[in-house]
């Protein structure tokens, strides 16, 4: 970046417009805006008079609060940001990056292997309830069974047999005829 003139007039035109930005009655002049110490790696620092007297400087805390306001002025006029403009004793306008105590691809893994495992849970609780109301209508079929065995059903007043329904029923009139069909 080359400093020059040019650069330097530009600067203190900054300067001077952010405290006039800063305090609208004051009347701040580029001449106003004194650089000391400019070296080659384009450091120094600056002064502010007051206006009504050359000889006063403005103080320090109202230079700061101009430049903290009008920083982001600043900072686009020479094409920088606040990496490369740095202004000592003036906090940036950014704040730092924000980084988290750990590492985003842990908590991603977090989050994932906390689905899996829910996932895993899930499948083996509804696997048990399933079992366990199979095995209920399983025991509740039983029951019917044994009373539809026990009792005896009465039709036109002639007692009629109940089917086994365990070992199911042979049609004896179909018994005889098996040996006729081929088979497939």
């Amino acid at each position: 970046y080359a400093w020059d003139a040019n650069e330097e007039y530009l600067f203190k035109a900054m300067v001077a417009f952010a405290m006039r930005r800063y305090s609208s009655k004051s009347t701040t002049q580029i001449s106003n805006v004194l650089l000391c110490n400019v070296t080659d790696r384009v450091s120094f620092w600056f002064v502010v008079t007051d206006s009504a007297k050359n000889v006063t400087t403005v103080p320090g805390s109202e230079v700061e609060a101009a430049i903290r306001m009008n920083r982001n002025r600043i900072n686009g006029a020479f094409l920088l940001n606040d990496k490369t403009l740095q202004f000592l004793k003036i906090s940036s306008t950014i704040s730092p990056p924000v980084e988290p105590s750990t590492p985003v691809w842990l908590i991603v893994f977090g989050v994932v292997l906390c689905l899996t495992v829910a996932g895993i849970i899930f499948l083996i609780v509804q696997g048990i309830q399933r079992r366990k109301k199979k095995n209920k209508e399983s025991s509740d079929t039983e029951n019917l069974e044994e009373k539809c065995e026990v009792t005896v059903t009465i039709e036109n007043g002639i007692p009629c047999e109940t089917l086994d329904l365990k070992a199911g029923h042979i049609n004896g009139v179909y018994a005889a005829d098996d040996e006729r069909f081929a088979s497939l």
